[in-house]
């Protein structure tokens, strides 16, 4: 069963067109993981199937139900922190279970029980301002999983986490998906999409490319992955390695540069001699499986963190 289908959704801000014709279904129980740069439409069309905003045309049933009719089946959490930085996470959760229509004695007991599933219960009563940045992403993402919610909707969740905040938010995203809600997860990081059972690559208002992970990368053929980090950056080593990579496909990073290949263990020494013939010094060079990121750039020439 479909817990989402999107269809011919549009959504223009006057002459600008975000979203460009979107079809999309997920699964009941399904995670699902969009991924793209900023700018290429996935936080408009996560906040359309939240029924926050409205499309220009199109549609989007939530179990066969209008989105606005099935707005207690969805938990969404956007980028932007709401929950309020003077109260304590106890306060707040109990504040957005009153919303919901339970007693004080009922949003007492369910709250303390959500304190204990999401990691809280030893900072409950401390305000939220003095919450980590990882906390306080737990303590919002609990406001979406009051009993009824059967979608769970995250917009860059792990955006400004530390290494292990990331882990233990990623921690209680799986424990949701093992409780089979539907997951729903915007995000431009490929180590986050990985997670996901299905993935979508989105860029300018479009769908490019969906499917598990491994076989978006098989699909598209990429093998393997040499990243090189070297003392200076130039466009004479540039020129270097981009004689190594299939199709001549070159991406700079911050500390080097990334090539691509069918047979990286016998490319990568090669490419070592070429360096060192021009003077350039090789800092760190390895190989590696492509990641969801290189399958991006390799259909669209762009990095996921550039913006469209």
């Amino acid at each position: 069963m479909n817990a989402i289908r999107v269809e011919n959704l549009t959504k223009r801000y006057g002459a600008n067109e975000v979203l460009k014709g979107v079809n999309l279904k997920v699964d009941e129980g399904e995670f699902y993981a969009l991924m793209g740069p900023n700018g290429s439409g996935k936080t408009t069309l996560a906040s359309i199937i939240a029924s926050v905003r409205i499309p220009t045309s199109g549609s989007v049933d939530i179990y066969g139900r209008k989105s606005w009719q099935a707005k207690e089946w969805i938990g969404y959490v956007p980028q932007e922190n709401f929950s309020s930085p003077k109260l304590t996470g106890r306060e707040n959760l109990i504040y957005f279970a009153r919303l919901l229509g339970y007693s004080g004695s009922q949003a007492k007991s369910l709250v303390n029980e959500m304190l204990g599933r999401i990691g809280l219960s030893a900072d409950a009563d401390k305000r939220v301002d003095k919450y980590s940045g990882g906390m306080r992403k737990r303590l919002e993402v609990a406001t979406a999983l009051f009993p009824g919610v059967r979608i769970l909707i995250l917009d860059e969740p792990t955006t400004g986490l530390d290494p292990s905040a990331r882990r233990k938010f990623l921690g209680l995203v799986e424990e949701v998906k093992d409780k089979q809600t539907t997951i729903f997860l915007i995000t431009h990081l490929g180590s986050d999409a990985e997670l996901a059972s299905r993935v979508g690559l989105i860029d300018n208002g479009e769908i490019i490319a969906e499917g598990e992970p491994e076989a978006l990368k098989r699909m598209h053929g990429l093998v393997d992955v040499i990243t090189v980090e070297t003392a200076v950056k130039s466009d004479k080593v540039a020129d270097v390695l981009r004689n190594f990579s299939d199709e001549k496909r070159l991406l700079e990073t911050e500390a080097g540069y990334r090539i691509y290949c069918k047979h990286g263990d016998k490319v990568l020494p090669e490419a070592v001699r070429n360096l060192d013939q021009i003077g350039c010094k090789v800092t760190r060079i390895e190989v590696a499986r492509p990641s969801l990121e290189d399958v991006f750039f390799k259909l669209t020439e762009k990095t996921v963190t550039e913006v469209s």
